[in-house]
């Protein structure tokens, strides 16, 4: 079995393959100061927990936070006997970087690109909602063209809260109006529909670059909640894209031809 970890800013996403089938989801806190034992005995016990344990023979992992990924690395190999394959523009080859930097860009968005390149084969634009909402341009031919980084709607929240004095930290939620009668719909609405509208208004932007309409897929803990207010609806909302991401990069680079 495959064990796959997207290690985020806020959470880490785990989940376990058995062949193609994806059998296994969970997240935990990506608590930077968790040392390497911690996350050793966390990830043993979640296997032991659900019997898995003695199964898991292969891992391949994304990494946004610098001071965790060499953690994940060596736990992986001191509890669970696994040396990871560790996504990074070095090691994933089967995309054709044409950016400034490849060097720059995130794992996790790298991940985003192959998925989007190996399912569709079309020119796609991946949103991902998470800490950043993050867009990703990828070729049909598996050109990487670039994207786009935005304040993620946490982090709109707690910007709100932290540089105002009046202003509560809000629980991310459907607006039920676009005119807020209160000071919390208000903040939704802004928010909430204001993250749709700039998806929209910047799909529109790139497809217009692009010269082509492209497949755009959603993920991300709020893809949900901004597909109601969207007017250019999601081609597809994959919460489990980086997931599956993982695990045909795995395939791609490490398994036998």
């Amino acid at each position: 079995m495959l064990l796959t970890l997207d290690i985020g800013n806020t959470s880490t996403t785990i989940g376990l393959f058995d062949n193609d089938k994806l059998v296994e989801t969970w997240s935990i806190a990506s608590e930077k100061h968790r040392s390497e034992d911690e996350i050793g005995m966390l990830l043993l016990n979640l296997l032991k927990f659900n019997n898995y344990d003695k199964n898991v023979d292969y891992a391949c992992m994304c990494s946004v936070v610098v001071c965790l990924t060499e953690r994940y690395k060596n736990a992986l190999k001191k509890y669970l006997y696994i040396d990871p394959f560790v996504v990074s523009n070095k090691t994933t080859n089967m995309l054709n970087y044409c950016v400034d930097y490849p060097e720059e860009v995130g794992p996790d968005r790298i991940v985003n690109a192959f998925a989007a390149y190996s399912l569709y084969k079309k020119t796609c634009i991946v949103v991902d909602m998470g800490t950043a909402t993050s867009f990703d341009i990828v070729k049909g031919n598996g050109d990487f063209l670039g994207g786009i980084i935005c304040a993620g709607m946490k982090i709109q929240a707690e910007s709100l809260k932290k540089f105002t004095s009046k202003l509560p930290l809000i629980k991310i939620e459907a607006p039920s109006n676009a005119i807020g009668k209160n000071t919390i719909d208000a903040m939704l609405s802004g928010i909430v529909r204001g993250h749709a509208c700039m998806i929209d208004g910047l799909i529109k932007e790139c497809e217009a670059e692009l010269g082509e309409k492209a497949v755009v897929i959603a993920t991300g803990g709020y893809s949900d909640i901004v597909a109601q207010y969207m007017e250019r609806k999601f081609d597809c909302i994959n919460p489990t894209i980086t997931l599956e991401g993982l695990k045909i990069v795995y395939d791609a680079h490490v398994l036998p031809v």
